[in-house]
């Protein structure tokens, strides 16, 4: 795998996309790649403000409020990373506002205008599970987000697919993983496998 790359990690919230972000990062740094680990909303003054407001903000608001730190994530932290030769791993990007604010009442005509800027990672995966798992996983969370409790696994999972499908029209590279079967490690063992096959 050549360096640098830049890959999403999404899905439903619950579905494990920050655990396997983060056991992706382990795993290619074992590997010998320069790796760096994020997120969004970001780990920034105004990526921590967007996810504290996140229960009184909505809309449009909160739609422009995530782009608006999308932008300065790649301006900052993402592009700069990318430029000094490193592997990026985003735990959520674009295709989150295209499911999240969808539930919140954003067409997506409008979701893309505050994002026509994104770059498009290398790769972006899409991790899906049974919505049963997903939703008892939730409610094993002491506190569940606006959205979470706004939204339900069978409705993100159905706008995650509709996400892959636009983005693929635009030529994204994604690739679906089926989590059902998995454990973490199987998780990033797929992921990894794809990666091999995009260095190839």
């Amino acid at each position: 795998m050549s360096a640098p790359l830049f890959i999403a990690v999404e899905g439903p919230n619950g579905v494990g996309k920050s655990t396997s972000a983060a056991l992706l990062a382990k795993r290619l740094t074992e590997r010998g790649a320069a790796v760096h680990l994020t997120t969004e909303p970001s780990d920034t003054p105004l990526g921590r403000l967007v996810r504290s407001s996140e229960s009184g903000l909505a809309g449009r608001a909160l739609a422009l409020a995530i782009a608006a730190d999308r932008a300065a994530h790649l301006d900052a932290e993402i592009l700069p990373a990318l430029q000094s030769g490193r592997v990026v791993i985003s735990d959520r990007y674009v295709q989150s506002s295209l499911v999240l604010q969808r539930l919140d009442g954003v067409e997506v005509a409008e979701i893309w205008r505050y994002n026509a800027f994104a770059r498009p990672p290398d790769m972006s995966f899409y991790l899906q599970h049974d919505p049963a798992i997903i939703r008892t996983r939730l409610n094993e969370r002491h506190v569940n987000s606006r959205l979470e409790r706004v939204g339900t696994p069978e409705r993100e999972l159905e706008l995650y697919e509709a996400a892959f499908r636009s983005l693929g029209r635009r030529g994204w590279r994604q690739f679906r993983i089926d989590c059902r079967d998995l454990d973490p490690d199987g998780v990033v063992t797929a992921m990894i496998n794809r990666l091999d096959l995009l260095a190839t």
